[in-house]
């Protein structure tokens, strides 16, 4: 009875919501009057199933005893990587990424559980009593936790799910991380930016002109200040510059590099590259308010958005449900979103409570990417939207996320 009070219903009822509403979609994008719902060829009626699945499983990890997941959590991990290793050997290589295996005609693509499996590593380390994140040995050691199956993932030509590891810095400033470092990433991210857009040489002249001028500011109000730290600034710069450069021109495969270039707005190929993105935006605008309705999309039922059922499936959304559509299913990630966030401040269990930031960072940056990314406000990087996106793994292993959160969150007052 007490499982049954303290069950977390709103956030189970959005799951359900979100699930069926995806399933819809999903029918409308590869909707065919010759092909009947319940036929398993049909991508709507394998999610359905995927959705049951889940369901089921859901339950099974609902009773299992919450200490289950802190004490079997490395082990877990363990598992992950070595799922993510077997790729290199036995992996199966689709849209150009060997990130999925083969059992009998079923795809399982490991690195969605990935995603879980480091959650509850990097629960477990930062719960420990002498952990603290302030101190640069604990921190390294986090990164490299979540850099090992980013880097695996990255090797197996999947940028785009690596991407996703990068939301665990938001649960270590949560937990106490210096901002200094937040401020760090975001020059990084600006510098990798310009680094791109700009000529090399009119970069360096603006980043010397920059550091001349807080050489001069600083020498102003303290006549001792050193040259030398602003110099070695200076020297870090370009030799940054030179590895994005590197890294973009020799390591980035072509589509990857005309991606980011479209992105960016170095380049325009409404035909070629760009065909998906331009034919979404297309899609999305021409919904309108109300939207066409549910079968109705003009763009939708022409086939003119490739991946229309996985990666750009909200464009399907904005077209078929109009502005309206796309605002309410913002809005119930958003509530889904905040819920995990305000009920995990009540967690009196600092594992529990860890875990639970960490896969609310992973559904922001899925949700806001995948969107972006329909939108033209991100490149290209294959990111689905959690639950509405076709795929069994993607969609079992949220779901997992969530009734492990689920679970803890009954616990949350122990």
């Amino acid at each position: 009875m007490k499982k049954i009070y303290l069950f977390d219903w709103l956030t189970f009822s959005i799951y359900l919501l979100l699930s069926i509403f995806g399933i819809l979609n999903i029918y409308s994008s590869t909707f065919s009057e010759s092909e009947d719902f319940f036929n398993f060829s049909s991508p709507a009626y394998r999610q359905f199933l995927f959705m049951i699945l889940s369901i089921f499983i859901g339950i099974l990890i609902i009773n299992i005893n919450y200490n289950f997941f802190q004490q079997f959590s490395s082990l877990i991990y363990i598992i992950s990587i070595i799922l993510l290793l077997g790729l290199f050997i036995f992996g199966e290589t689709i849209r150009a990424s060997t990130s999925w295996y083969n059992f009998f005609g079923i795809n399982f693509q490991p690195t969605d559980f990935a995603k879980l499996a480091t959650s509850l590593a990097v629960a477990k380390f930062m719960s420990k009593i002498e952990v603290n994140i302030k101190k640069n040995k604990h921190l390294l050691q986090l990164i490299i936790l979540i850099s090992i199956p980013s880097i695996l993932i990255i090797l197996q030509n999947d940028l785009g799910s690596s991407i996703v590891f990068t939301s665990f810095f938001f649960v270590f400033f949560r937990e106490g991380l210096s901002y200094i470092y937040f401020i760090a990433i975001l020059l990084i991210l600006s510098l990798s930016v310009l680094t791109l857009v700009l000529p090399t040489t009119l970069l360096f002249l603006l980043i010397l002109f920059v550091i001349l001028f807080l050489y001069s500011l600083s020498r102003k109000n303290n006549k001792k200040t050193k040259l030398l730290p602003y110099i070695l600034s200076l020297s870090a710069c370009l030799i940054y510059i030179s590895s994005v450069n590197y890294v973009f021109n020799n390591i980035f495969e072509q589509r990857h590099r005309d991606r980011i270039n479209i992105f960016l707005g170095k380049e325009f190929d409404s035909k070629g590259i760009g065909y998906n993105l331009n034919q979404s935006i297309i899609a999305i605008g021409s919904g309108g308010a109300n939207g066409k309705g549910f079968l109705k999309g003009t763009q939708t039922k022409g086939d003119f958005v490739p991946e229309q059922h996985t990666d750009y499936i909200f464009s399907t959304i904005g077209e078929e449900w109009g502005f309206w559509g796309c605002f309410i299913l913002i809005v119930l990630y958003t509530i889904l979103i905040l819920r995990i966030i305000f009920r995990s401040e009540n967690q009196k269990n600092k594992f529990c409570r860890i875990f639970s930031y960490s896969i609310s960072s992973i559904l922001t940056i899925h949700f806001m990417i995948n969107i972006g990314m329909s939108l033209g406000l991100f490149p290209t990087i294959g990111i689905p939207l959690p639950l509405i996106s076709y795929g069994g793994s993607s969609f079992i292993a949220f779901s997992c996320m969530l009734f492990v959160y689920l679970n803890l969150d009954i616990n949350r007052l122990n």
